[in-house]
């Protein structure tokens, strides 16, 4: 209990408000203590002599008994607020509660010819990898997993709370071997089946493209309403330079830089965010797709937050009562050391 001292109130919420009334009766409460220590006697223990003694101004006295009505009003104060049963989340988050009210997480990342320009240093592939695994290391207690598509789709990883072997998956990712073109409704819909039947009540899809849908046969907005009716919340990113971006290409005379135009369906995955619950994004650079992840992992634990907030949390009042304490025993001290009563 007494290795807590914090009382910021600004820091707490309240689990029983309704006694913070009682703090409009502290001024009445005030004044009636200022009144009553002011119109008592009081006097000084001293050991000196009486010419020494006759020195000793009231003004002093009277300026340590105003001291002790405010300590004693302080001290109601926080009581007050103690039996508000004051709480914080910060101390309340620990990673077992973390464990606890975690969220199932599907990577679904474009691997696509196309993400292999060069608008993003080196290309924007080896970007999005290292930001999605930075967004990995961020996350405590969720089950993350990885669904790579271009003309096809596969499952990199299920989700797992091993983000070691989940990071090794994102590094191997080859974006040879799924054909050039972008089957945005197909790479939805394998990252909504890989949400299964048990995951937690919470599940969110993280779907990355830097095209519009030209392949497959599941359209799009199909697959976001199969993850609207799953109750799975899908953030959507567009990653690509306005305008147009640099590609190399693999010919028969070796590899040659061409630039093609930055064709992102937006319309599409703006839909897919609002028929789901989610947010659309663009990335035109590497700290911008850096902001967005840090954005979802702040949005998605503010919502795990929201989850814990409908079970009833600890209440935390031990600041105030040992600030209390401590005024109390200050208050005490100083009425049987300096004052002494007239009987």
């Amino acid at each position: 209990m007494l290795t807590n001292w914090n009382i910021r109130i600004w820091e707490y919420e309240f689990l029983q408000p309704i006694w913070l009334i009682l703090l409009l009766f502290i001024p009445i409460y005030y004044w009636f203590s200022f009144k009553s220590k002011n119109s008592s006697a009081g006097e000084i223990k001293f050991s000196g002599s009486m010419r020494t003694q006759r020195k000793v101004e009231l003004k002093w006295v009277k300026k340590l008994r105003n001291v002790l009505s405010i300590f004693r009003v302080l001290v109601a104060v926080l009581l007050i607020l103690a039996l508000a049963k004051p709480f914080s989340w910060e101390n309340y988050n620990t990673p077992e509660t973390e464990y606890k009210n975690g969220i199932d997480i599907i990577l679904a990342m474009d691997v696509s010819g196309s993400m292999m320009a060069t608008d993003f240093t080196p290309n924007r592939l080896v970007v999005a990898k290292e930001v999605a695994k930075k967004f990995v290391d961020d996350r405590r207690g969720d089950r993350i997993g990885l669904v790579a598509y271009a003309q096809e789709a596969y499952t990199a990883c299920p989700a797992t709370l091993d983000y070691e072997v989940l990071k090794k998956q994102i590094d191997e990712v080859n974006p040879n071997e799924m054909g050039k073109m972008t089957a945005i409704g197909v790479g939805l819909g394998t990252a909504v089946s890989r949400l299964r039947n048990d995951s937690l009540p919470s599940k969110v899809i993280i779907l990355l493209t830097d095209g519009s849908n030209n392949a497959g046969e599941i359209d799009p907005i199909t697959a976001a309403n199969i993850a609207k009716a799953k109750n799975v919340r899908v953030y959507t990113i567009g990653v690509g330079t306005n305008g147009s971006a640099i590609i190399p290409e693999n010919t028969p005379f070796g590899v040659v830089n061409r630039a093609f135009k930055v064709e992102i369906d937006e319309e599409t995955l703006q839909n897919i965010a609002s028929i789901t619950g989610g947010k659309y994004f663009r990335a035109t650079d590497e700290k911008s797709l850096i902001a967005i992840y840090a954005e979802i992992d702040k949005m998605e634990k503010k919502k795990q937050q929201s989850s814990r907030f409908q079970k009833t949390p600890p209440a935390t009042p031990n600041g105030f009562l040992n600030v209390s304490l401590l005024l109390v025993l200050l208050s005490f001290s100083v009425d049987k050391i300096i004052f002494r009563s007239n009987e």
